[in-house]
């Protein structure tokens, strides 16, 4: 065996030390115990200062007897920890260890499902620094690749960037290229996944949307005709499969996290998470201050689907591909079943209808069904009502349409009153919607649940029916019977605005390749397009700083800096003790003792948590940096509010260089907060030419 480097040695001896742990906790136990979770240890981390990441199980497994075969995997680079099968008493016993900062279940994340560009002012024709934009890697942790796709040809492509060093993992049937420049794949339990090929399409959509170069003619069936591309078409896209069509594991996850660090990504975009109630409040879920929290807002297309019912029109929304249908036979759900009672009749359950009553018309449901009950029973299309937000198309097996409780009660109303009801759904088309952009009700909210400091979603971005490139091996419905495919595909979700973000992020790399992941993300947020309030009753809790705006993202005229011991910092002023820091943080550090608090991170918005009844007062240190004019002096502007009163001192600020930093203070104070449980304002730096906005939100625990 040849010499290890020193990393390879560094790295051999945690591993020796995980295995030893869990031999230790193994010794005289029945090694044919049942497990039936799956834990993770987490010891030393690191906050990686070289990468932007933007971003969302249960076995009964026979385990062996030995360590080795316990362990799934060990994590060397961004935090130093392991996966590995254990009952409930062997991670209680490792829990107890020293320098072992936590044990926990492992979870099962989801993926989250090309005029969005033009619609956030990046068009075809802007400025690129195309030379430096190809030097930029966005790594991708996602279901897969379809590396033949148009979107992602190499011609024209010099090789991969010098910095690159990871690799392109296949089994044969996949191949790497200068554009495709890297792939990953990771197994983890319950999957059995041997290659990078996406088999799902969400990885491929993701990553075109991101990245992919400018493909002429694309559409869904002749639905979004145009052309399809990325923000950075000539960037370098890293493909780390650490989802199987629609599920993906924590160990996968961070497996895929640890290497892509160490392979040199610029930018690392996670289109993941948790599956939460629609408007609920406190459902986002990546609030970490060092990761950008994308939510999903519409574009000014907007996909209807009408339904012909007797003799008047109906606009309902779905993607409807299959042209329109006959006018035929209308029946509803509860009279086309004779097993089960009205309200499970209502679903459009496949067990519940019945073929001879369905086969040939067109159904009505009482709620959203996938469409396999009405396909599976011959019914010709499907009309369907909704209480719920009716604001996003959905793709369905069949001609379909989901209409609004009202319409939908006035279609009930005339096939109950009809003799021979009829009705036919048409083709979707492609309406100008003037009131984008609007947050989506699947996007999810704040406040923050874990931080009251931190205001987040950051930000918004276009996710609502996106049209990118698709795998053709991919399901459109995930029901057996639909057998289209399709290289192009239009979807909706966060996974559709997180790679919005992290195309943004790298053309704004692409100008700027010594910035840092927060002077980036701090000129995301600042030069946002502001969001009209009215339109989302949520505010800043659905929208953050507002639509991104990576035109203006260039030269954002001052940044908020922020580094690791700033992060770590904001760990000491949120409470954490010294030991758990020092965990975290994989590093020797001394909490600071000053008189800031946890709001004091230089983020670039304010958020700030009162009591209903009572006055407040609170000062947020802040610093920015000049990036902008050499010469420049930036005044303060604040929009004052009724019952809200802040100050910002100095108020002016005047730069000599590039580069310089100023520090200032903003005192938000007020009265009790009688007639609303949020309100909002912002702090704008302005030096005539650049606006700095910053958004400020005082919000009760009522909100």
């Amino acid at each position: 065996m040849g010499a290890l480097q020193n990393n390879q040695l560094d790295q051999f001896s945690i591993q020796h030390r995980q295995l030893s742990i869990l031999q230790n906790v193994l010794q005289g136990r029945n090694h044919q115990a049942w497990t039936h979770e799956f834990f993770w240890l987490t010891g030393p981390q690191s906050i990686s200062e070289t990468s932007l990441l933007i971003v969302s199980l249960y076995f009964n497994f026979p385990l062996s007897s030995s360590a080795e075969d316990r362990l799934v995997a060990s994590y060397k680079r961004s935090f130093n920890g392991f996966a590995a099968f254990l009952t409930e008493e062997e991670q209680q016993k490792i829990a107890r260890m020293e320098g072992v900062l936590s044990v926990f279940p492992s979870k099962t994340y989801q993926l989250h499902s090309t005029r969005s560009w033009d619609f956030v002012g990046l068009s075809e024709l802007v400025k690129r620094e195309i030379e430096k934009e190809s030097d930029v890697i966005i790594g991708f942790l996602d279901s897969g690749i379809w590396p033949e796709s148009e979107s992602f040809s190499d011609e024209g492509f010099g090789p991969p960037p010098r910095k690159w060093k990871g690799i392109c993992q296949t089994d044969g049937n996949f191949t790497c290229n200068n554009k495709v420049i890297g792939a990953r794949y990771y197994k983890g339990p319950g999957k059995d996944i041997t290659s990078a090929r996406d088999t799902g399409g969400h990885g491929t959509h993701t990553a075109s949307t991101a990245a992919g170069r400018r493909v002429k003619g694309t559409s869904f069936f002749g639905i979004a005709h145009g052309s399809a591309r990325g923000a950075v078409p000539s960037a370098r896209i890293a493909m780390y499969k650490v989802c199987g069509e629609m599920r993906c594991s924590d160990s996968s996850i961070l497996a895929g996290f640890d290497d892509a660090i160490a392979d040199g990504v610029d930018i690392l975009s996670a289109s993941l998470g948790f599956m939460s109630a629609k408007n609920y409040s406190s459902t986002v879920s990546s609030v970490a201050p060092w990761v950008i929290s994308v939510a999903a807002s519409s574009i000014d297309r907007q996909i209807v689907t009408k339904a012909i019912v007797g003799d008047k029109v109906f606009r309902g929304r779905s993607i409807n591909s299959f042209g329109s249908t006959k006018s035929v036979p209308l029946i509803l759900s509860t009279n086309a079943s004779i097993s089960c009672d009205s309200a499970n009749a209502g679903t459009c359950l496949a067990e519940c209808l019945d073929k001879k009553l369905v086969k040939g018309k067109i159904i009505f449901c009482e709620e959203i069904s996938s469409g396999d009950g009405a396909l599976l029973s011959g019914a010709l299309g499907q009309i369907m009502q909704t209480e719920e937000a009716n604001d996003y198309s959905r793709i369905f097996p069949l001609p379909s349409t989901v209409v609004d409780m009202a319409q939908g009660d006035n279609i009930k109303s005339y096939i109950k009153r009809t003799k021979n009801p009829q009705a036919k759904i048409l083709k979707s088309v492609a309406l100008r919607d003037r009131t984008a952009p609007v947050v989506v009700s699947f996007s999810s909210r704040g406040p923050n649940p874990i931080s009251s400091n931190i205001l987040k979603p950051d930000i918004t971005a276009p996710g609502v029916e996106i049209i990118a490139a698709y795998s053709p091996a991919a399901s459109l419905t995930r029901i057996k019977q639909d057998k289209r495919s399709t290289k192009y595909a239009i979807l909706s979700g966060t996974s559709m605005s997180c790679p919005h973000v992290s195309g943004a992020a790298a053309y704004v790399k692409a100008f700027h390749p010594d910035w840092s992941p927060a002077a980036i993300k701090s000129a995301l947020m600042t030069t946002a397009f502001p969001i009209n309030p009215r339109k989302n009753v949520d505010m800043e809790f659905a929208y953050g700083a507002g639509q991104i705006n990576p035109v203006k993202a260039v030269n954002p005229g001052l940044v908020y800096d922020a580094n690791k011991d700033d992060y770590i910092q904001f760990l000491c002023n949120e409470g954490y003790t010294a030991e758990e820091i020092r965990l975290i943080s994989g590093a020797k550090f001394k909490c600071r003792k000053t008189n800031g608090t946890v709001g004091d991170l230089n983020y670039p918005s304010i958020q700030l948590l009162v009591d209903k009844n009572r006055t407040f007062s609170r000062n947020f240190s802040r610093s920015v940096t000049n990036v902008g004019t050499p010469v420049s002096t930036y005044k303060a502007v604040v929009k004052q509010l009724p019952g809200l009163k802040i100050a910002v001192s100095p108020s002016v600020l005047s730069f000599k260089s590039v580069n310089e930093k100023h520090s200032f203070v903003v005192t938000v104070g007020g009265e009790v907060l009688s007639n609303a449980n949020v309100t909002s304002t912002s702090l704008v730096w302005s030096d005539g030419v650049h606006s700095v906005r910053s958004p400020i939100v005082v919000y009760t625990d009522t909100a």
